[in-house]
């Protein structure tokens, strides 16, 4: 038995180092910069975007407000990813992958705005009134290719139960015990608990913990990462230099011995801003589907400012660890980057430990909320029967308990896996509806009628086509 669980596990490793390699970075990134090139750059458009963030549509169908929609996503997107997963492409691919993380945002921004306008589009209302989207209702209503929309749904709920759920749970679990030596099973009940108090409102309650947790703990990081900057303020356009310099050429960092060359930077970069973003995974879409816009092109663009906020959070963690590196190269280690940022945190004197520790807690505690919906709407499409979605509560609750007293080795791979099955009936939509979004982008932004509404919007069709 064990023997076959090692071969499962090497397997597994293979095959998501493979989805992960260059097949899914190219579909990813070519989705990214093809809409990029024909929305015309859409993401010119950031300003009015961020003014659309905090405007409110009344008498319009849907569950939450823009900006709730958008917390909710931003829960989910801004995680542990952002502080390790940047740590790692700099020890992987060396300062220059922070360039390509940034750049690799930039052009997904385009993509989130795609499928997100995608998914108010093609959203239904259930019996109850409340609103559902998604990949899968944009499969299905789009394409008419129910199948595809399955499958989609399927992948993302085993995500949901291992990137949104085990790892997050882990996560916390992990530093708690490295901080204040609290053992495991007491944590994964604590967690249990604050999960269960807030995923069992449903999308309310997820987003009215989410509207204020989300600022909060997005301002005492960056808080963090700005007090570290300032305290290297000298050793800063240095460390804009080496990312820049390291983006394109081999130069070796930090005193190293070792260059980084072009291929290596923007191999784990691209990868990084991938990954961290999810622009083109499907998973942000359930929620913007949700909010009261409209038209699908508002909700679009207040989507893509999610992507752009872990642009500025991706960066600034970059510039933190290669200035302390510069700046104090014998604290610094890189020999691993799970305890890399940490490592630069405790610079700060006194509360710098404490800082990344609420931060990284806040993290990926607010993932488990948002993960939660995704599953949620996943299992709601695929079962219909009232029992359904009350047990996966019950299943996701436990699951989080189990997460923080696991060894999670090959969940990872499995998570990693489930990811990368995820981006493809999402992209295989994207692709094939693209002259529906470049439509609504003509009709309502490039007219400047992003004023007008669409009856499809504000009046949710309540008619699931089959």
């Amino acid at each position: 038995m064990e023997h076959c669980f090692e071969l499962f596990a090497s397997g597994l490793k293979t095959a998501d180092a493979f989805l992960w390699g260059p097949p899914l970075l190219i579909i990813l990134l070519g989705t990214h910069l093809f809409y990029t090139v024909r929305l015309l750059f859409v993401q010119r458009f950031l300003w009015t975007a961020f003014k659309l963030v905090i405007q409110r549509d009344k008498a319009i169908d849907g569950n939450v407000s823009p900006f709730a929609a958008l917390a909710v996503a931003l829960a989910s997107t801004i995680g542990t990813g952002n502080v390790v997963g940047v740590a790692t492409a700099i020890v992987l691919g060396g300062p220059g992958a922070v360039f390509w993380c940034m750049i690799t945002g930039i052009f997904g921004m385009a993509t989130k705005y795609a499928e997100s306008l995608l998914a108010v589009k093609y959203r239904t209302k259930d019996e109850k009134g409340e609103v559902h989207g998604g990949p899968m209702y944009t499969i299905q209503r789009g394409l008419k290719w129910r199948p595809l929309a399955v499958v989609f749904s399927v992948v993302a709920t085993f995500a949901v139960l291992g990137t949104g759920n085990l790892v997050q749970s882990n996560a916390i679990a992990t530093i708690a015990h490295r901080a204040f030596a609290v053992p495991a099973w007491v944590s994964g009940l604590v967690i249990a608990v604050l999960v269960a108090m807030v995923v069992i409102g449903g999308l309310q309650s997820i987003a009215k913990v989410c509207t204020w947790l989300v600022p909060l703990m997005s301002g005492i990081y960056l808080a963090g990462c700005i007090t570290l900057l300032i305290m290297n303020h000298t050793f800063l356009y240095e460390a804009v230099k080496v990312i820049i310099e390291c983006a394109f050429s081999p130069k070796a960092a930090f005193g190293g011995a070792t260059g980084y060359g072009f291929m290596l930077a923007a191999r784990y970069g691209i990868a990084r801003g991938l990954f961290s973003n999810e622009a083109g995974m499907g998973s942000e879409p359930i929620v913007a589907a949700t909010s009261k816009t409209r038209n699908a092109v508002r909700q679009g663009l207040v989507s893509y400012t999610g992507t752009f906020f872990t642009i500025i959070i991706c960066a600034m963690t970059g510039l933190v660890i290669v200035s302390c590196a510069l700046a104090r190269p014998e604290a610094i280690s890189f020999s691993n980057n799970e305890i890399l940022t940490q490592s630069c945190f405790e610079q700060i004197p006194v509360v710098g430990k404490y800082l990344l520790t609420f931060a990284i807690f806040a993290f990926a505690i607010t993932t488990l909320f948002g993960w939660f919906y995704y599953g949620q709407e996943c299992v709601r499409y695929l079962f219909k029967g009232k029992m359904a979605v009350p047990c996966y509560k019950v299943i996701y609750i436990l699951v989080v308990f189990r997460g923080a007293v696991s060894s999670l080795s090959v969940v990872w791979d499995f998570a990693n896996f489930s990811n990368g099955l995820m981006v493809i009936p999402n992209v295989i939509s994207l692709l094939l509806l693209q002259k529906v979004v470049v439509a609504e982008t003509e009709k309502y932004l490039w007219s400047g009628n992003l004023d007008r509404n669409d009856p499809r919007c504000v009046r949710v069709n309540s008619q699931l086509d089959n």
